[in-house]
């Protein structure tokens, strides 16, 4: 008879190199990891505003089906867009895309063997927020400009 009471526990269970037993933790990425450090945050946020920009992709399908759908449904998707709430979300949407573009052109540097030393993570992640601040308003102050 096995001394563990339940079978997922046996998964939690391991030994060391020097063969003493240990229990693994459940889930590491929590225990181990500080999520308020900045590399931790901006890979949490990638992943966020990688799924924002597919609501911003959704956005740009309900407003094209609304434009092909005739007068009454693209006034009503235009003046959702137009109101305090749908500029809100265009903005955040921008952000969202902003950010995911320039973590994802950082990812690519990472994924040619550049910018893992310390220093230059947190330079790049620096750059990587800075960009998307700059580049949103830069966008929104053209988009304004050009209303």
């Amino acid at each position: 008879m096995s001394s563990t009471q339940d079978a997922n526990d046996a998964t939690m269970l391991g030994r060391r190199t020097d063969g003493t037993q240990v229990r693994r933790p459940l889930s590491p990425h929590l225990q181990v990891y500080d999520m308020m450090q900045m590399t931790s945050a901006l890979s949490i946020t990638h992943r966020a505003t990688g799924i924002a920009w597919s609501f911003g992709a959704a956005l740009m399908v309900w407003w094209l089906v609304a434009a092909a759908s005739g007068p009454a449904a693209f006034g009503w998707v235009q003046w959702f867009l137009g109101s305090f709430i749908g500029i809100l979300v265009l903005m955040g949407v921008t952000a969202a895309a902003w950010f995911h573009t320039l973590a994802g052109v950082r990812h690519l540097f990472w994924d040619a063997g550049y910018g893992y030393d310390i220093q230059t993570t947190y330079k790049s992640g620096r750059a990587v927020l800075i960009g998307t601040a700059v580049l949103t308003a830069l966008t929104w102050l053209a988009l304004l400009i050009s209303w």
